[in-house]
């Protein structure tokens, strides 16, 4: 390309550079959307959300976030493929390290005790997605599915190693270790307002539980 070329291309926005730029722009607004989101969607619920409420505390207009996301739901999924990607990345980093499965499990609840907003929203939206016609209905459902699919395949593989306690059932302990993650988290958010010594310790009551399955 020449230079005028060059130089005509700039001032009309269309320099690589520019491109760029603007593509870096948009994606941290879309990040700073979905942050206030979870807040958000942790305070009052999705159906009590606003979207006009999170563009004005990100600092936009209403149509500037609907550039970003044309509707709540899309949000919705937005937010929780963000927390999904958080917590599997890290996990796979455990794993590639050699951590062993239920060992990285461990680490994903004491990381939680650093992250109240995404447990808060978990948690909230967990029990209003029971109902057929909430948007995160079908996406709890897959999710459950998939970690009790994954969980009961580590446990069977353990078992086949001797690494069960005996009369250990592997999906039963998996749909076991799954209801007290999600319960403990429940119990945990509900006891931060005590003195610290009296809150929940939901890293070591899980370890509790696996201590008692796993040989």
């Amino acid at each position: 390309m020449s230079v005028s070329a060059q130089t005509s291309a700039d001032a009309a926005g269309g320099a690589p550079g520019a491109a760029r730029g603007r593509y870096a722009r948009g994606r941290a607004t879309q990040q700073e959307i979905i942050r206030t989101a979870i807040l958000v969607f942790a305070d009052v619920g999705f159906h009590g959300a606003s979207l006009r409420d999170i563009a004005a505390r990100v600092g936009i207009s209403h149509p500037g976030l609907l550039h970003h996301f044309p509707t709540k739901v899309a949000l919705l999924e937005a937010v929780l493929e963000y927390r999904d990607a958080v917590d599997e990345e890290l996990f796979a980093q455990d794993v590639e390290r050699g951590t062993d499965y239920f060992e990285a499990l461990l680490h994903v609840v004491e990381r939680n005790r650093l992250r109240r907003p995404l447990v808060e929203l978990f948690a909230g939206l967990a029990t209003e997605a029971t109902s057929p016609d909430h948007p995160a209905h079908e996406y709890f459902q897959r999710r459950y599915a998939r970690v009790l699919r994954e969980q009961s395949r580590h446990l069977r593989e353990r078992a086949a190693r001797g690494g069960l306690a005996p009369g250990v059932d592997p999906d039963q302990a998996a749909r076991t270790v799954v209801a007290l993650m999600d319960g403990l988290q429940v119990q945990w958010l509900l006891s931060l307002e005590r003195p610290g010594a009296e809150r929940v310790d939901m890293a070591a009551d899980l370890r509790g539980y696996l201590d008692l399955i796993l040989r």
